[in-house]
């Protein structure tokens, strides 16, 4: 991997680091007549895109219950045990997010209470390209059921054997309850959640009820490039989760951590996809040719080995030296990874420094893999720098806060000279008279 050697520099290295250079907007330009073209005639025109894109004619849209079941009851054993373990896990983490309706008495006769309300249907995004994910059914449908989500839609790419999506999709559905599935990917997934089948030409249509999927209201999940220009094009349709990059690690290293740790870590991550980012940032040069030297024989090897070479020696990977871990802080902290381990001495102590990150793995028994599956954390995180501003999906993503005002009479007498003295402060006079209104009678009296 690249080095970029830091230290001695007392310089921002956001400009400096690795990064996956992709252009979202360029992305939604090509794919925007594809969009356009579900919104405005729906079935047809996702099937159409599915038969250009994937190579599958589809029937029907809508996964039968069936098919659902048989691959739930296909489902190999281990495979069963681990998702059940997954789930279990999640659900107990993602049980104590869930918020709590509170009133405050802001005056006598005054309240605000903040109710928290579930968006009514959700469609989740399951990919299904270089590799398919049952995993991250789990991740987003636990969160989504346990903010009490009402209706729940699973979009996932067909594969060309079978024109459904993947088995192992398909049996983690089953095993969360989930019923609504659509073989459907890409871009045209995105724009037929955000828009529905039936299309603005004829909205009217009937439709066979395995074509007839009305629009969400939010779109969570993780894609490629064409999921995410959808996103960005379909946003304030719907609401979405983010426009996920692509996947990364950074991983905080000192001379205690094991090369080996390191190097399959790094590899794990750059298994994902070609432009998968892996990073490590280190003040040990024996540590990094350590690492140099694990990865030479631990790439060879590996089941995605030209996949895993290609991600390593891209622009978006590197190995970053610095001169103290203080600096190493820094560096991960504008980094912001959407994954981040923390391999050092004192590594809880580290960890709970970093502010920038859209999940932390302490020390040596924490990687990256457990978070994936079985930590109990949630896997759809933010990617490209956004875990500054972002958070990963949680039960959170999936409610809304709804301000209830309330108040008597007597608390909005008191106040009213307030509200008049900023309505005309802001040359909005009506407003303070929408206030003054409510007490004409009174003071003609």
């Amino acid at each position: 991997m690249t080095r970029i050697d830091l230290r001695g520099r007392d310089i921002d290295p956001r400009n400096l680091l690795p990064r996956a250079q992709i252009d979202v907007s360029q992305a939604v330009e090509q794919i925007r007549p594809l969009v356009d073209g579900v919104r405005e005639h729906g079935v047809e025109a996702v099937k159409a895109a599915t038969h250009r894109l994937d190579g599958v004619d589809l029937a029907a849209l809508r996964v039968p219950a069936e098919a659902i079941k048989e691959a739930e009851q296909a489902l190999e054993p281990e495979v069963r045990a681990a998702l059940l373990e997954a789930i279990e896990r999640t659900r107990k983490v993602h049980a104590d997010q869930r918020r709590t309706d509170h009133t405050t008495q802001v005056v006598p006769g005054g309240t605000v209470t903040e109710r928290w309300l579930p968006v009514s249907r959700v469609g989740l995004y399951v990919p299904g390209g270089l590799a398919v994910y049952p995993s991250t059914v789990v991740m987003n449908v636990v969160p989504a059921q346990a903010a009490g989500v009402p209706s729940l839609v699973i979009v996932s790419p067909p594969q060309k054997a079978t024109g459904l999506p993947d088995a192992r999709v398909l049996a983690a559905c089953a095993l969360l309850g989930v019923d609504e599935v659509y073989a459907v990917g890409g871009a045209q997934a995105v724009a037929m959640l955000a828009y529905g089948t039936r299309g603005t030409a004829d909205p009217e249509r009937e439709l066979p009820a395995a074509d007839d999927c009305p629009p969400v209201d939010l779109i969570t999940g993780p894609g490629n490039l064409w999921v995410t220009a959808a996103k960005r094009l379909v946003r304030g349709v719907v609401g979405i989760d983010a426009e996920a990059g692509p996947t990364e690690i950074a991983i905080l290293a000192d001379d205690t951590a094991d090369p080996a740790h390191v190097a399959a870590d790094l590899i794990s991550q750059a298994e994902h996809d070609p432009m998968a980012a892996s990073v490590l940032v280190t003040d040990s040069v024996a540590l990094a040719d350590a690492v140099d030297a694990e990865l030479a024989v631990r790439v060879a090897r590996t089941k995605h080995s030209e996949r895993v070479a290609t991600a390593l020696s891209g622009p978006q990977s590197g190995v970053v030296l610095v001169g103290d871990l203080a600096q190493g802080l820094r560096v991960v902290d504008a980094y912001a990874a959407e994954h981040l381990e923390i391999q050092t001495r004192d590594a809880r102590e580290w960890a709970m420094r970093v502010r920038n990150a859209g999940a932390i793995f302490v020390g040596a028994y924490a990687p990256v893999s457990l978070g994936d599956y079985c930590a109990g954390s949630n896997h759809v995180l933010p990617t490209a720098g956004c875990a500054r501003h972002s958070s990963g999906l949680s039960v959170q993503s999936f409610l809304r806060g709804i301000h209830v005002v309330e108040y008597t009479q007597d608390a909005l007498r008191d106040v009213a000279h307030h509200v008049v003295a900023l309505a005309n402060a802001e040359d909005l006079p009506a407003h303070g008279e929408a206030v003054t209104a409510r007490f004409e009678r009174e003071n003609a009296a």
